[in-house]
């Protein structure tokens, strides 16, 4: 593997900005991940990782300003976009750092042994131990949040995993800044850099998810991207862990009633959500199932005029927009497509937002027309008008995974009359969370959260966001007949840990 230069690239004018490290070489990846094996005991303690993990939510908050000026320039994302995500990081340390605290991720259950059961219970006592070192691939669009410091990491050390991450070739400054404040946040607490690992280059990439002492994988990307990492790691000799976001077309289906009672509040919060930080969002609505007739006329008349008001902006990198510009136009150049709204390039480096419309009857059938059920990264949707139910379910049913589903009912059926539950009952399948009388774009942090949906959206059935996201980095096992001297303390009939727990079939907390 030859090294090469790393550029920090500003994506408003597409020119290099200034070197930012080389690419790694396969023996530097390998040194990176023995690094990160040898810190796993650093990560033991579970009050010392705790307070690591605040301690770096502390510190990326003491540099903040410093920061956004360096994600800005490599993403053009804006200040405030970018105040709010590094926000959001921060917040996602903390509330694992609390789980940490808290211990029930670590699923303790003891039996006593019980010989009048069939068959008979020995004294088995489970809880969860980290996998060992993981494998983070950064996304594009969330340089703070889904990066070097963000979702997956942190519930990757949260699990007690150490992790060498792939950095994004769009933020690669951002990366190195970001990594070195975490690795000052591991100091504080006598935890070796190797915690944190950072390589550049796609053959590092490569060669990272190869490594035999990598034990699991995170990834947000695209779905090519995505799969041959899945398939590598699928391949290795021994198999691990990839839980992959890949891609989400994120249906939106709108009934005649909804339409008919509130078309222009539909068709300007569409147009919002579409168009959010110029359609670079996994979660934005790239379907929507529209009704013929007047109301759904109504509601598009309502998108044309929020959508023709939205500025052009830029995309993360200059690859992206002509990716962009030239999907846009193929899906235009269908028969019998419209572009009420048309978008594409909005200058020498900017893109404008734009949408289409076609009859859902075209896309029921299998053709030319599946172009316009694959995602398009960017600032547009593809609105599909239906005649009747039977048609908009007849969409739905050909379509893959997605990481979300959305549904606009009347104030009746959201009420329960008509078929609002049905209709909810139809999209479950489709996505890991359904939304009603609201928009996609926007993942809320918290216990409840599911960021994850059936392939192509996820590989696996986990979330990357939310409490539950620290489960991928862990696995049961199980003490059998073990004497108390032998078990580890979370396992001990004393809990001098105190840990949440089943005893003998009762929950203590």
């Amino acid at each position: 593997m030859a090294a090469a230069p790393v550029w920090s690239v500003d994506p408003r004018t597409g020119k290099q900005r200034e070197q930012v490290a080389v690419e790694a070489t396969a023996q530097e990846v390998d040194e990176d991940v023995r690094a990160a094996h040898a810190a796993r005991g650093a990560l033991a303690d579970r009050t010392v990782r705790a307070a690591f993990l605040r301690t770096a939510a502390d510190l990326l908050e003491g540099a903040k300003e410093h920061l956004v000026e360096a994600a800005d320039a490599e993403t053009a994302l804006g200040p405030v976009r970018l105040t709010g995500e590094l926000a959001r990081t921060c917040y996602q340390l903390r509330a694992f750092a609390d789980i940490v605290d808290e211990g029930e991720f670590l699923g303790v259950v003891i039996n006593h042994p019980d010989a009048t059961a069939t068959p008979p219970i020995p004294d088995l006592r489970r809880y969860k131990v980290p996998l060992g070192v993981v494998a983070v691939y950064s996304a594009s669009n969330f340089p703070f949040a889904f990066s070097v410091a963000g979702g997956d990491t942190a519930s990757a050390l949260a699990a007690g995993c150490p992790v060498v991450v792939k950095a994004h070739p769009d933020h690669p400054g951002l990366s190195e800044l970001v990594a070195s404040v975490v690795r000052r946040a591991a100091a504080q607490h006598d935890i070796p850099d190797g915690v944190l690992g950072l390589v550049h280059g796609f053959e590092a990439g490569v060669e990272l998810v190869k490594h035999p002492l990598v034990s699991a994988a995170g990834f947000t990307g695209s779905v090519r991207g995505g799969r041959a990492l899945f398939d590598a790691a699928a391949a290795r000799p021994a198999p691990i862990p990839f839980h992959g976001e890949l891609g989400s077309l994120n249906p939106v289906v709108i009934t005649e009633a909804a339409a008919a009672e509130r078309a222009e509040a539909i068709g300007t919060g569409l147009a919002g959500s579409m168009t959010l930080g110029v359609g670079q969002f996994c979660v934005k609505p790239g379907l929507v199932l529209a009704p013929a007739g007047a109301a759904g006329d109504r509601l598009l008349k309502s998108l044309t005029d929020a959508v023709s008001d939205t500025e052009a902006g830029v995309l993360l990198d200059h690859r992206m927009r002509d990716n962009f510009v030239a999907g846009v136009a193929e899906r235009a150049g269908l028969p019998d497509v419209d572009a009420p709204v048309t978008p594409g390039a909005g200058g020498e480096h900017t893109v404008s937002a734009g949408f289409l419309t076609v009859s859902a009857q075209k896309l029921v059938a299998e053709g030319e027309y599946d172009l316009l059920l694959e995602e398009c990264f960017g600032p547009v949707t593809v609105v599909a008008r239906y005649e009747d139910e039977a048609e908009a379910n007849a969409v739905l049913a050909r379509l893959p995974g997605n990481l979300t589903a959305t549904v606009h009912l009347s104030a009746e059926e959201e009420a329960g009359e008509g078929r609002g539950a049905e209709i909810l009952a139809e999209l479950t399948p489709l996505a890991g969370r359904v939304v009603v009388n609201a928009w996609p774009t926007g993942v809320a942090v918290a216990p409840a959260q599911q960021h994850g949906g059936p392939y192509p959206a996820t590989t696996s059935t986990s979330t990357s966001v939310g409490g539950t996201a620290i489960e991928r980095w862990l696995r049961p096992v199980a003490y059998q007949n073990a004497a108390e001297a032998l078990l580890p303390a979370e396992l001990r009939d004393s809990n001098p840990l105190g840990l949440p727990r089943r005893y003998n079939g009762r929950l203590e907390r």
